[in-house]
Formats: structure tokens, C-alpha cells, sequence
């Protein structure tokens, strides 16, 4: 019985390791592109000399606001074989698989404030709102279509988070008009998404870890910051009671085919201070 799987593996594996690869030349080309205009703007101001904004680094506090965009991810682990209780009390197993086939993009939202600790270090606090949908598709291995297929079907996950993210900046010198950084945090959201009705439900409450890098661009009348940062649920993020309040028993093999969720993020944000 596990040979569907298996064959469902060895078809995805390719499709999910194209895009993961379409993925990382993506983020290889924004990091150096991010670097690259830190060496631009740094050889220009090493020739004029000219510095904007000189004393903005040394604000003990400050707001700014964020707009970006993400693209989404969620990994989910599968139950395999189960047993599944029809409404006339036959019992029969199933085997139902569930994966998000593509990375899907959304955008996001929110203001900052920021407090200087020293030199080099700052503490973020950055609440945020996100947006975005996740396709999902269920394969259902047990009953298949005269042409031998698995059974699909589908489910479009809506989600809106509202994040209270807390991040440690660690800040490089100062090179003119341009300063790397590194960042690492901890990031409470409330997912203010989700039905009823859906196969799949996440919870109400999740915990994303942060990495990322970025930098400071000194502009004239203000200071610009692309930051680049992965974000990785560290709880399970499925709803497990969710199943037991669906009223369609007939949706109870989909909904009850994946046992723990994680959620994963990529994150292009533009930070205005």
C-alpha cells in the first residue's frame, strides 16, 4: 500500500526541486544585488566625501514603516493508512496525502520601532500584517478515476497574520552612505484566517524563528533598509481538533490525513526610517 506514496514522491521530487533551486538563484541574486549597491553607494560617497544623514544612527529611538513581500510555504507531515468510519458504520482504509505544491506569494505590512543599545547592536520591535493564500492538494491513493489516478482535491488556504516580531540587529561599520547587518528573532503570530468548512485548519496562535541579513541605505531626507529573512514556524501549526467539528463525515479522510504542520516564510521587506 505504500507504492502510491512512493510513486507520488518520485513525481513531486523533481517539480519541488526545480522551484527550490528557482528559489535560491532568487535569493542569491537579491543578497548580491543587495551587496552590490552597498559597494556602489560606499565608492561613491569614499569619492565625495559627503555623508547624509550623519547622526541618525545615534537616535536612542525611532519608528519607521515596512512594505514587502513574501512568498509562503508549509510542510506537512502525512498519517499514511487510516481508518475511516463511513455515516452508515462501515469502516474502511484510506490513503490520502496532502502537500502545498507551489510557493505562494503574499505581501505584508507594519511599522517598526527601534531602540539603540550600542555601536553596533539594536533591538526591533516590528508589528506586522501579512497576507497570503496556500494551494493545497490532497491525493487520495484508495479511490481512484478510471484512468487509475488518485482522486484530487483541492483547497485554497487563506491566511492573515498579525505579528509582533521582536529582532536583534547586529550592524557593521558604518561605510558612508551604506551599513550590512545581520538579524535574528522571535516572532508571536495571530492567524486571523481560517473556516470552518476546509479540510485543513490552522490554529490560532503560532511561533516563527527569523534569520536574515540586510542593509542600511543613508539617503537624503530618510533611511532606507531591504532586508532579506527566512522564517520557520516552531510549533505545530494544525488545527488537530478541527476534524472532530466537521459536519461532512465524507471530508474526514482529508481532513484527518496529515498528523503536524510547520509553516515556512520568505521575507523581502523595505524598511522606511
Amino acid at each position: 500500500m505504500a507504492l502510491p506514496d512512493c510513486r507520488l514522491e518520485i513525481i513531486l521530487l523533481p517539480i519541488k526541486y526545480s522551484f527550490f533551486v528557482c528559489v535560491i538563484i532568487v535569493m542569491k541574486r537579491t543578497v548580491l544585488l543587495i551587496i552590490s549597491l552597498a559597494t556602489c553607494m560606499g565608492l561613491f560617497a569614499q569619492g565625495s566625501r559627503v555623508q547624509n544623514r550623519p547622526y541618525t544612527d545615534l537616535r536612542p529611538f525611532h519608528f519607521g514603516i515596512i512594505v514587502g513581500m513574501h512568498a509562503q510555504d508549509i510542510e506537512f507531515s502525512n498519517v499514511g493508512p487510516q481508518m475511516i468510519t463511513a455515516e452508515d458504520g462501515t469502516s474502511s482504509e484510506k490513503i490520502v496525502t496532502c502537500d502545498q505544491d507551489q510557493w505562494d506569494m503574499g505581501f505584508n505590512v507594519g511599522v517598526l520601532g527601534e531602540a539603540r543599545l550600542n555601536e553596533n547592536f539594536a533591538l526591533r520591535i516590528a508589528p506586522t500584517m501579512y497576507f497570503g493564500n496556500r494551494h493545497l492538494s490532497f491525493l487520495n491513493h484508495t479511490d481512484k478515476m478510471e484512468n487509475g489516478a488518485p482522486i484530487t482535491e483541492q483547497q485554497d488556504l487563506k491566511t492573515i497574520y498579525i505579528s509582533s516580531t521582536v529582532d536583534l540587529i547586529f550592524s557593521a561599520k558604518r561605510l558612508n552612505n551604506s551599513r550590512p547587518y545581520i538579524m535574528a528573532g522571535i516572532s508571536p503570530m495571530l492567524n486571523l484566517s481560517g473556516k470552518d468548512s476546509d479540510y485543513i485548519k490552522l490554529k490560532k496562535y503560532d511561533v516563527f524563528l527569523e534569520l536574515g541579513l540586510g542593509c542600511d541605505f543613508y539617503l537624503p531626507f530618510f533611511k532606507l533598509r531591504p532586508e532579506l529573512k527566512f522564517c520557520y514556524s516552531l510549533i505545530n501549526s494544525l488545527d488537530t481538533k478541527h476534524p472532530d467539528n466537521l459536519r461532512d463525515k465524507n471530508m474526514l479522510m482529508y481532513a484527518k490525513s496529515v498528523k503536524e504542520a510547520h509553516s515556512k516564510m520568505v521575507v523581502l521587506s523595505f524598511y522606511f526610517e
